[in-house]
């Protein structure tokens, strides 16, 4: 039995040729994918139903979309019947004082500079005769460079958006002087229109990511700011040619316009802090926290609009552009009698929509004219808003005396027509 189970084993070696080919390496090689049809049809199965889901999904994503845009289509804002109130009939009605002829800020939030910018302009004309148009991206552009330094000095805690203060650009003269707008135009969009929604998304990014990973360093924060201020706005000029002559900023403020930041004046009214005093005006805006707003009584803040305007002083307001009674379909701002009656508006009043936020920093205009008429004071204001390209006089705005006292938050002004009330005169 043992013989035959070892010549068994010889015959199948010998078969399978011998103990060196059992040992023969393994080979590799490509086989097809092995498949799993109980997993496949899970997959499927599943698949199925989440594309049920998704149609149901997308039939209500559609009609909630249908139900927006007819929503939209159909949207009505609260406006006050204008039938029966009288009003200037044109610009032409007022007596008005020099100004250049209203420009569009587009799709900016840099309202503040094109109210602030026009009114220095009528300030240079009025104290030298010269006609000079100037650049509001000039200010615009140096505004985002202080932006950014202020930032990283205080550690992220410095606002970085669009709006500013009229005092904004008399800091920017004092530091960086001026240009006129033939040498900044600040607008590389071959028609002329500005859009900053870019410029401002790629400075609070990278902003942000200084802050995200705590790296302050001024210096690389200016010197990246400026780069795509550089690619949105262009280069700033360093010098240039003016009647046939060469200027830097600085001298073209001081020899040419002849303008002196240190003259002019931001004024409020607000019974939160005490009258005759400066005061911080505390709303985003104000990013450089500067508590230079002189506060003075409605009857005097009000007053010295008025009467500057009757001077030969044009004014610079901030003001709440967000009421019904504010319609650029209309040209015209009244506050109306189902709001508060016009005798009603005091101190008090516009003090109760300052506290209850319903009176709001969110605009920039310029006053140019005055006129009473009526039972009522009208003011010319030359308007850089979208609404103010509604009616039939664009860049023009007629605004009742009433909704200056009731909704105006600040306004700047020569000195010469603070005398008396400036602390220390």
């Amino acid at each position: 039995m043992m013989h035959r189970c070892y010549l068994l084993g010889f015959l199948v070696l010998l078969l399978a040729g011998g103990p060196a080919a059992a040992r023969k390496p393994d080979k590799p090689i490509y086989k097809p994918a092995y498949r799993y049809p109980v997993l496949e049809e899970i997959e499927k199965a599943r698949d199925a139903a989440q594309a049920v889901r998704d149609s149901l999904q997308a039939l209500v994503d559609q009609r909630y979309a249908d139900e927006a845009e007819r929503a939209e289509a159909e949207e009505r804002s609260l406006r006050l019947d204008w039938s029966g109130i009288a009003r200037p009939s044109s610009p032409a009605d007022f007596p008005s004082l020099w100004h250049f002829p209203p420009l569009p800020q587009y799709n900016t939030g840099t309202c503040w500079a094109f109210c602030s910018t026009s009114f220095l302009e009528s300030e240079v004309q009025r104290q030298t005769g010269r006609e000079i148009k100037l650049s509001e991206m000039w200010t615009v552009y140096w505004e985002y460079v202080e932006r950014a330094r202020r930032f990283v000095r205080e550690y992220g805690h410095s606002a970085v958006a669009e709006g500013s203060q009229d005092h904004g650009t008399l800091e920017i003269y004092r530091r960086y002087g001026a240009v006129p707008a033939a040498v900044y135009a600040g607008c590389p969009q071959p028609d002329g229109r500005y859009d900053h929604t870019p410029l401002v998304h790629e400075v609070q990014s990278y902003l942000n990511w200084m802050k995200e990973n705590r790296f302050w360093d001024e210096e690389t924060a200016v010197a990246e700011v400026r780069n795509i201020l550089d690619r949105y706005l262009g280069p700033p000029p360093e010098t240039f040619a003016f009647e046939g002559r060469t200027y830097t900023p600085v001298r073209f403020l001081q020899e040419v316009l002849q303008l002196d930041p240190d003259q002019y004046e931001n004024v409020v009214s607000t019974l939160k802090e005490p009258f005759g005093q400066f005061i911080l005006l505390d709303v985003p805006d104000n990013w450089r926290r500067k508590a230079d707003y002189l506060n003075l009584p409605l009857d005097v803040f009000y007053r010295i609009i008025k009467e500057s305007l009757g001077a030969g002083y044009t004014v610079s307001l901030g003001i709440d552009v967000s009421e019904p009674g504010l319609d650029g379909m209309e040209d015209a701002a009244v506050i109306p009698s189902w709001d508060i009656p016009h005798e009603a508006v005091d101190q008090a009043a516009r003090e109760f929509r300052i506290a209850s936020g319903q009176t709001t920093d969110d605009h920039g205009v310029h006053a140019v004219g005055f006129l009473h008429a009526g039972d009522r004071d009208w003011f010319l204001i030359k308007d850089s808003n979208r609404s103010s390209r509604l009616g039939r006089f664009k860049g023009y705005y007629f605004y009742a005396g009433d909704y200056i006292k009731l909704k105006s938050l600040s306004f700047m002004v020569h000195k010469d027509r603070l005398a008396g009330y400036l602390p220390g005169s």
